[in-house]
């Protein structure tokens, strides 16, 4: 969308929450960082005299969605929300769809087994709970501080990745069962088409509930929402 955004010229700022230590670069003119809530993003619009806004947030970052609708209705800004379509299970597909990280957690067997936990870094705490288990970690940062985790194996790494690669890396570490949220796209599903491979079963965090928005799941969608509404400003 960046990318598109700055060939065609926009007048557009790419906005990162900051919660990864190095963010890729983007070819806009980025921001890092909260807005405030609501209030702050209120003022945030009005300052930099934004027109539209784009919410091209992960479909976990729920808070920053309802707050990017709540802050639109209040100024009159038009929003569409960037967003990958969900993944859906296929044949040879082994899922069990649960509604938040607590359904997740209950879904895991009793029995020791080894998970590999593929939900970032937010959201691990709940899991100490089922300490039997050996987690298998993938994040794009080390860790700050103890995992909270007693038995937990981390991986660096930045996706896109590929099937092959993943499905080497459960092999590689006996995984048994694989949690993962559906954030859906192309780039994260390589461990899902890997399970299915491997045979293993499959936790899927459903995706959060937001407002009703207009929403589009392509680029040109996106470039054809700002062209008939006549701007090219978005954040």
């Amino acid at each position: 969308m960046a990318r598109a955004l700055a060939v065609a010229g926009a007048d557009a700022v790419f906005s990162y929450a900051g919660r990864t230590a190095r963010p890729v670069v983007q070819p806009l003119p980025t921001r890092v960082g909260g807005f405030g809530g609501v209030e702050g993003l209120v003022a945030y619009l009005g300052h930099e005299r934004i027109s539209h806004v784009i919410d091209a947030t992960h479909p976990f970052a729920a808070q920053m969605s309802r707050n990017a609708h709540a802050a639109c209705a209040a100024t009159g800004v038009p929003l569409i929300a960037f967003e990958r379509p969900a993944w859906r299970a296929g044949p040879g597909d082994l899922w069990t769809c649960v509604p938040d990280v607590a359904a997740a957690v209950a879904a895991l067997p009793e029995a020791p087994a080894r998970v590999f936990l593929a939900t970032g870094k937010q959201g691990l705490e709940p899991f100490a709970s089922r300490s039997q288990h050996h987690y298998l970690l993938r994040l794009v940062d080390p860790p700050e501080g103890p995992l909270p985790l007693p038995d937990a194996t981390v991986v660096l790494a930045r996706g896109p990745f590929a099937v092959e690669a993943d499905r080497a890396l459960m092999a590689a570490h006996g995984i048994t069962h694989l949690v993962a949220k559906n954030a859906g796209g192309a780039g994260a599903a390589a461990k899902l088409v890997a399970a299915r491979a491997l045979a293993l079963p499959v936790i899927l965090i459903d995706r959060p509930v937001l407002p009703p928005r207009r929403s589009a799941a392509t680029v040109e969608e996106v470039l054809a929402w700002l062209s008939h509404a006549g701007t090219e400003r978005g954040v």
